[in-house]
């Protein structure tokens, strides 16, 4: 069976016609791929077009269709998350911009609500944060429309490929509206957003038929559905407890399975449903860099690099950053910290500071959050991490994934295609379709392309993780 799995994301839409081969369960047949664009609003906003969301999708997965020379037998979408939008349920319209994820507008809501902070986390596993998306549901309907229906992107554009008014429960873990032990929709935690739980779409499971769409020629089944991150963490084979992976793309997104128990995080990070097959829900622990690849392209756009693929080869004119520290808070710091306040960081400047010392630096920027992360899943675990499975466009950045190896160190194993998130929704199709009999066997083989082992000292490692959390505390402290 052939799936056309589509990755709707922040920077891009692709989309990959994946079908059986061999041994392997997945063989990629045809590729597409379409750039969106977001748009900043002042400091703290950042919006999107959502038609030129879904025109991304469907000529994405129309190109990718062409690529293969091969027909689809089911559709797979998996979303962005915590990006919302309100839209005409009757026409599809939508009548806001999508406000992206990254933005940080609904800061003021989560103020608001401030002493209800711990119950919202109690009932959610989330921290009340503008990065989730029932702030920025309470933010749009105080500021923008009262009109039509809000959500998660992913009802949006399953509505217009012509499926049923539905998220999967990942998903909507990621909204701070649903009760993680029973995933379903908290009426406690609408009441504190004054949202409407009767209004919100029905909550299903990750692998099943959502619906069918005519987009792609016939009429195709809609048969997987999940929340970005999650689809990848299944993709990279993360099926047991303290199986963990990252995603390095827009931002850089840390997941640990922890089993059919939802684990509340004491650590910073936040609890999520990991993936709802036949109603049965295993769990995860996430943290997030909210700025990754967005902080090459901000390099890009100060003309310190040409282009974000420049980033190896200008580190690697420095052995090291030069005693430059940089910490990626150009939208606020996520997990442990929860600050949207905070703003990034460069300290250790001197008259010696080159283009390449800044390079290294962010690098290593990137791998320290992402290692504080880790640690912090430690804590929570009670165990270390045996290795991290990563995947998504900057692990081609062998300076980033030697950076992350030293750091964390643990090997890294780099995912051997960029599109994990892709194959992880094709993955819950063929299991939804019947076309497998478990998530390991829709899988097949997860295939390493590399393994990168550390290459510094574990006390090495601790001294420059010392020197990153005092730069974090500089970032934090009031101004």
């Amino acid at each position: 069976m052939n799936v056309l799995a589509i990755d709707q994301g922040t920077s891009a839409t692709k989309a990959l016609l994946t079908g059986p081969a061999g041994d392997r369960a997945q063989e990629v047949l045809g590729r597409g791929e379409v750039p969106v664009r977001t748009r900043s609003v002042g400091a703290d906003g950042v919006e999107a077009d959502p038609e030129e969301l879904f025109g991304s999708v469907v000529a994405a997965g129309r190109r990718a269709l062409a690529a293969a020379g091969a027909p689809a037998h089911a559709v797979a979408l998996a979303n962005q998350g915590e990006t919302v939008l309100a839209w005409d349920r009757g026409t599809g319209r939508p009548l806001t911009p999508a406000i992206v994820w990254q933005d940080r507008r609904s800061a003021g809501v989560c103020a608001r609500l401030a002493d209800r902070a711990p119950g919202l986390a109690a009932i959610t596993g989330l921290p009340l944060d503008p990065y989730f998306a029932a702030p920025k549901m309470t933010w749009l309907r105080e500021n923008l429309t009262g009109d039509g229906t809000v959500t998660t992107t992913d009802t949006w554009l399953l509505a217009r490929l012509g499926a049923r008014y539905v998220t999967d429960a990942a998903t909507a873990s990621r909204t701070l509206l649903l009760d993680l032990d029973s995933a379903g929709w908290s009426a406690a935690a609408c009441d504190a957003f004054g949202l409407d739980p009767a209004a919100l779409p029905a909550v299903t499971d990750c692998a099943g038929v959502v619906g069918e769409t005519s987009v792609f020629g016939g009429s195709l089944p809609v048969a997987g559905i999940a929340v970005d991150q999650q689809a990848a963490l299944l993709a990279e084979g993360c099926l047991a407890a303290g199986d963990a992976k990252c995603t390095y793309g827009t931002g850089a997104f840390l997941l640990v399975t922890t089993g059919t128990q939802a684990v509340r995080s004491g650590s910073g990070l936040s609890a999520s449903v990991a993936w709802r097959l036949g109603g049965e829900v295993t769990y995860c622990l996430d943290g997030q860099v909210y700025t990754a690849g967005s902080a090459l392209r901000w390099l890009t756009g100060i003309g310190v690099l040409r282009e974000p693929g420049e980033l190896d080869a200008a580190g690697g004119t420095v052995p090291d950053a030069g005693g430059v520290t940089f910490v990626p808070a150009l939208a606020g710091l996520g997990a442990p910290y929860w600050a949207p306040g905070a703003r990034g960081l460069l300290s250790g400047l001197h008259l010696g500071t080159s283009r390449g010392h800044l390079a290294r630096a962010v690098a290593e920027g990137i791998a320290a959050s992402v290692a504080q992360l880790a640690s912090a899943a430690v804590a929570d675990l009670g165990r270390p991490l045996i290795a991290l499975r990563v995947d998504g466009g900057l692990t081609r950045s062998r300076l980033l994934m030697q950076a992350q190896a030293d750091l964390l160190q643990v090997p890294v194993l780099i995912c051997r295609t960029p599109d994990a998130t892709a194959l992880g929704v094709a993955a819950l199709a063929r299991l939804g379709l019947g076309d497998a009999a478990s998530a390991g066997e829709a899988l097949g083989p997860v295939e390493v392309e590399a393994t990168v082992e550390p290459s510094i000292t574990a006390d090495d490692a601790a001294e420059r993780m010392a020197v990153f959390r005092s730069a974090v505390d500089l970032t934090l402290a009031p101004r």
